[in-house]
């Protein structure tokens, strides 16, 4: 052990008094490691974390894009149970480093890529933690219009009335014409006050994160129980209007045979685990808070598998019992609660889905991307800035348009992004726990000229590099070449693999600066 880090009794890891580290090119105090009394959370809180970041929009109609498939509703339960709990193997495998060493995903990285090698998995991650945060944030923008609407209903039409409905290229003689230019098509089918309530959504996040990872924590702990509670209500609701469970909980499906459910359920499984592929990666930005390894994985354990599936049925049964009620199966939430006639019961039912948004938005979307940008450069890019950039990029990525087909957020999106991330994964794993043994020289992973520079100004670790390129190649080759595209189905595992295995063999091959000097005597 390096005598500028002190390992307690618990195997928590700190720097020793009077380590001086603050080049601004590694160090700010948003990425700094976590001092010890500053650890705090829970079981509670991480259980918390997962319970609200589950207790989502997407989560509710994630059944929705199985069910269309042709699965019935026991088998989509079994393919988002199946895959959230395969997505613990690394979250649980990635969140060690971060409560050992109390160092953010960026920074941990570092050991595996390089200290400057490390902007290329975080930029990756950003980069779909954007499109989600957008993504959340049109369905929160949504949820308040409906709210405001049931409040008054000249709210809509205030600013004039929805935009000529249009697409991008409109098919011979088809119903909807082709869109004028790009800004028609941007802002097709919506009205001017839609895009008031997205940005006052918009804004709400952004002000959570300027005040600090303190309200995070409370967000996040107010907001699992209270969606847990009503969205029960709702259930209830549901099943008692209903008189039953509804048709959708009636159909058997499409798949009479193994044969015919596999080809549909191995890429939906990737598909689930490309859910949560990007917090198995960042975990850390959450365990370096961690009281121990114990409380952490406990209640990742207890909370993730079983919320998504839970929450995933209280969306079935709904959506099932919805079709009764109103004469067809309603999957969106905020679209179901504005068919309430009571405005009391809508107002309350939105502030839930605003609430639940909020919790899964933060978390899930803001506090990771923001420390991925900040280590772009830690001297000028605070975890604040990094949180505004993410912002800013969320809209850029035109969210309202990855949830138009339900299809295509769960068969493009979410598969195609989990290869890539599943790659990084791989090599993060394959370095921390079976070239390093968890074993990491903290000081260094903030120094240009430490053992995680790899023996370069560049700071750069190439073998990383090159298995993530074998493991995104890997996964996506399928796209272009035809026989291959069964690759394309397991693309998470796939990635992972062909990364682990890759950056395993190219650092037993060329061992670079810095493996033997991280490892304990």
């Amino acid at each position: 052990m390096s005598p500028e880090q002190v390992e307690r009794p618990d195997g928590r890891v700190e720097l020793a008094p009077g380590v001086l580290l603050d080049d601004p090119a590694l160090w700010n105090e948003d990425l700094a490691p976590t001092r010890i009394e500053k650890r705090t959370w829970s079981t509670y809180t991480f259980a918390a974390l997962w319970i609200s970041m589950a207790h989502c929009i997407p989560t509710y109609m994630l059944a929705s894009g199985l069910i269309s498939a042709g699965m019935n509703w026991w088998q989509a339960l079994l393919t988002i149970l199946v895959g959230n709990t395969i997505v613990l193997v690394p979250i649980l495998a990635n969140s060690h480093p971060g409560t050992k060493y109390g160092i953010p995903f960026p920074v941990f990285a570092r050991a595996a890529y390089g200290v400057f090698g490390a902007n290329v998995p975080a930029v990756m991650r950003a980069v779909v933690a954007c499109g989600w945060f957008g993504i959340n944030c049109w369905i929160g923008g949504a949820a308040l219009q409906t709210f405001f609407r049931s409040i008054w209903s000249g709210w809509p039409p205030l600013l004039g009335g929805a935009a000529t409905m249009c697409v991008w290229q409109a098919p011979p003689d088809g119903l909807v014409p082709t869109c004028t230019g790009f800004v028609a098509w941007l802002v097709a089918g919506h009205h001017p006050t839609e895009w008031v309530s997205f940005a006052l959504f918009w804004a709400l996040n952004i002000l959570i994160v300027f005040r600090g990872m303190d309200l995070v924590r409370k967000v996040e702990n107010l907001s699992a129980p209270y969606v847990l509670v009503m969205t029960a209500a709702l259930v209830a609701w549901a099943v008692w209007r209903a008189h039953g469970v509804g048709s959708v909980m009636r159909d058997a499906g499409k798949f009479r045979t193994l044969g015919e459910f596999w080809p549909v359920f191995v890429p939906s499984v990737t598909a689930m685990i490309g859910f949560w592929s990007t917090l198995s990666l960042n975990m850390p930005d959450f365990t370096r808070f961690g009281r121990s390894q114990k409380e952490q994985a406990v209640g990742q354990v207890v909370a993730l598998p079983t919320t998504m599936t839970v929450f995933a049925c209280m969306g079935i049964v709904i959506t099932s019992a919805s079709a009764e009620i109103y004469g067809r199966p309603i999957w969106d939430p905020v679209e179901l609660v504005g068919q309430f006639e009571s405005r009391l019961l809508v107002a309350i039912s939105m502030f839930t889905v605003v609430v639940a948004t909020l919790g899964v938005n933060i978390a899930a979307n803001v506090v990771s991307p923001a420390n991925d940008f900040a280590n772009l450069a830690p001297g000028k890019i605070s975890f604040k800035i990094g949180g505004l950039v993410t912002g800013v990029l969320g809209v850029f990525m035109v969210p309202w348009k990855l949830i138009a087909d339900p299809n295509g957020y769960i068969f493009k999106w979410l598969l195609g992004y989990s290869g890539g991330l599943g790659s990084i994964a791989g090599v993060l794993v394959a370095d921390y726990w079976f070239v390093r043994r968890k074993e990491l020289l903290l000081p260094d992973l903030y120094r240009r000229k430490g053992a995680y520079a790899y023996g370069s100004r560049a700071g750069v670790n190439v073998g990383a590099l090159v298995a993530t390129l074998v493991g995104c190649g890997l996964s996506w080759i399928g796209l272009v070449v035809r026989p291959l595209a069964v690759l394309y189905d397991y693309a998470w595992f796939v990635g992972a693999a062909g990364a682990a295995i890759s950056y395993l063999g190219w650092m037993a091959v060329f061992q670079p600066t810095g493996v033997v000097s991280a490892s304990k005597p």
